[in-house]
């Protein structure tokens, strides 16, 4: 884990509206202003979840002049991935179990 990370990559996306926030920043750079545009909440809220998801490493952030645009750094997401990847063979079992329930009620 990088020591330049002050949040838990799990705590900073336990919240909707950061979950929001990172999918509107896959793939596309956006400043703050357009960023706010898709919440109901203030541009400071915003900011403070922004600084989170940038503390916990899954957001990264440049000036451009006097803007500061902001795009999904997916990386640390990998620790989410590899945590759930844990569970597959369970998930795998039980979707087996529901498959062979389904194909005795056909038969």
């Amino acid at each position: 884990m990088s020591e330049q990370r002050k949040h838990d990559v799990f705590q900073a996306i336990s919240d909707s509206t950061r979950r929001t926030l990172l999918k509107l920043l896959a793939g596309k750079e956006m400043s703050i202003v357009e960023i706010a545009n898709h919440f109901p909440i203030s541009r400071t809220a915003v900011n403070k979840h922004l600084h989170i998801l940038s503390n916990a490493g899954i957001v990264k952030s440049r000036k451009v002049g006097r803007e500061t645009r902001y795009i999904l750094e997916a990386n640390p997401l990998v620790e989410i991935q590899d945590f759930l990847a844990l569970f597959e063979p369970y998930w795998e079992d039980k979707l087996s179990a529901l498959k062979r329930l389904v194909e005795e009620d056909i038969d």
